[in-house]
């Protein structure tokens, strides 16, 4: 598999693209007035502690209090990409006024962006990551991503962390991330000590700070992305920006020397999310539909509660058999609603309304397609099967805010809603507030200003209507159209 990483750097925004075989598949976003603060470090402050809850609301010096859960605080999340780890059962669980009171200043890090109306989520098991490694300074745990599936090397892996981190004297614990497969000792070595190094720096910054502010800060946008991303399975990283271009450059040449030649400086006259036609790609994936090669498509629909995916059969009439079209329709939407998935960065619960399918081993391949799919999305996944109503339910992590959550706002004309009502139903509503305003106010006439479709069907289909009701108020009305409204505005003006 080809993959390419795209960073579009200007001083107000950097975009990055995660390109799979000529397919844009991911985009991270961070622009200068809204970074995200997952993996920053911060001296908080406890604002509230809530028993019944068994959570605390902490002040990191951001604008909505973070949300401090116990089990955040009891057991260490030894996590890394594709690492499960197992809650304890909640009656195992300490009380959290025995850990936290008012007042009490605390070491945490966001492990969730802000989202909507929701602050940030905290955890008090700090995890630094580096290239190969993630230092997990308050346990003493060995872990291997769950991507490195070889034995041998899970093995070989774990006895060299253990061996450096003797022979370095280093405390802690430490996760091999998946793009330590194969790594040398020499490699792990110089990790291990760096992480060991910024620890002992976050600590004395700790012991210096106030509360509520940072004490240490991720890596900005592409940094990370050179960290996390540039893997063995991609080919190079373009960037658009000579000065970011040389700062990657540096800080590959200190951390990650293998891959400096892989970063290349783009220099082309089109602007570089036009490669791969990954600008459109992001502008489509704000629609709610989404076509499918077949004549098929998609709907899907976010709400604050969860992310609905219906699947449409559309224009695709198939082959004579309509369960083999059904059938085929269905395995081309769960490879589509993998990658949407991505692209779009929907989490939390996901409802997925496949097309009906009368045989059971025709839904079997549906779901292990859907299944195989996901498997190279970096989130955790977990699809719990089909519902009796036919209904697949799955959900995926959410660290960060969707696509549509960054780049859009509520729509001003509707509220939110997604639609506005109609001119019918506007001028039914403006017949009833002449209505109202000739018994409460006493005038010669009335005078009505709405959107000009809206007086249009006034003045024609319920001309009529209009009529009547001036001879039943006993008084005039009068109509004027206003460009500037819109559909559902009106005025009725006493005159």
């Amino acid at each position: 598999m080809s993959e390419e990483i795209l960073a579009n750097v200007t001083p107000q925004e950097t975009r990055v693209a995660l390109i799979e075989n000529g397919v844009l598949q991911e985009v991270y976003l961070q622009r200068s007035t809204h970074r995200g603060v997952v993996g920053n470090v911060y001296l908080g402050q406890v604002q509230r502690v809530l028993p019944g809850m068994q959570a605390a609301f902490v002040d990191i010096g951001l604008e909505r209090t973070a949300f401090l859960h116990v089990a955040d605080i009891a057991q260490p999340p030894a996590q890394a990409e594709g690492e499960a780890v197992e809650m304890p059962p909640p009656q195992s669980l300490p009380e959290i006024q025995r850990l936290l009171r008012e007042g009490d200043t605390v070491l945490v890090q966001v492990i969730k962006d802000p989202i909507s109306t929701k602050g940030a989520r905290l955890s008090t098991n700090i995890s630094i990551p580096s290239r190969y490694l993630v230092l997990l300074p308050h346990c003493n745990n060995i872990g291997i991503s769950a991507r490195i599936e070889d034995a041998a090397e899970r093995d070989r892996l774990k006895n060299l962390i253990e061996s450096i981190r003797l022979k370095l004297g280093i405390e802690g614990g430490f996760i091999v991330r998946t793009v330590g497969e194969g790594a040398s000792e020499e490699d792990l070595l110089a990790d291990m000590q760096f992480l060991d190094k910024l620890w002992g720096f976050v600590r004395v910054q700790a012991e210096q700070a106030e509360a509520g502010s940072m004490v240490y800060g991720d890596l900005p946008l592409v940094m990370r992305m050179l960290r996390d991303l540039l893997g063995a399975d991609v080919d190079r990283l373009r960037i658009d920006s000579r000065e970011n271009w040389e700062q990657v450059v540096k800080f590959a040449q200190r951390f990650m020397p293998e891959v400096v030649d892989r970063i290349e400086l783009y220099k082309g006259e089109s602007p570089i999310f036009d490669l791969y036609g990954a600008e459109d790609e992001l502008n489509k994936a704000l629609s709610s539909r989404v076509p499918l090669k077949s004549g098929g498509y998609l709907i899907v629909e976010q709400t604050e509660a969860m992310v609905t995916i219906d699947v449409n059969t559309g224009g695709f009439v198939g082959t004579r058999n309509p369960e083999e079209t059904i059938f085929k329709t269905n395995l081309e939407a769960a490879q589509a609603i993998a990658r949407q998935l991505r692209l779009r960065n929907l989490g939390g619960i996901i409802i997925i309304d496949f097309i009906d399918m009368q045989g059971e081993d025709h839904r079997r391949q549906v779901l292990a397609a859907l299944e195989r799919h996901t498997h190279r999305d970096p989130a955790k996944t977990v699809i719990t099967g089909i519902s009796p109503l036919g209904l697949v339910e799955m959900t995926r992590k959410r660290t960060r805010e969707s696509m549509e959550q960054i780049l859009c706002e509520s729509c001003q004309h509707c509220g939110g809603r997604g639609h506005v009502k109609s001119v019918e139903t506007v001028c039914h509503e403006i017949m009833r507030e002449v209505m109202r305003s000739a018994r409460q106010f006493q005038a010669s006439e009335l005078l009505v200003l709405a959107n000009p479709d809206v007086i249009a069907m006034l003045l024609d289909e319920l001309s009529s209507a209009m009529g009547d009701l001036e001879n039943f108020i006993g008084r005039p009305i009068r109509l004027q159209e206003e460009a500037l409204y819109q559909q559902e505005a009106f005025d009725v003006v006493i005159v």
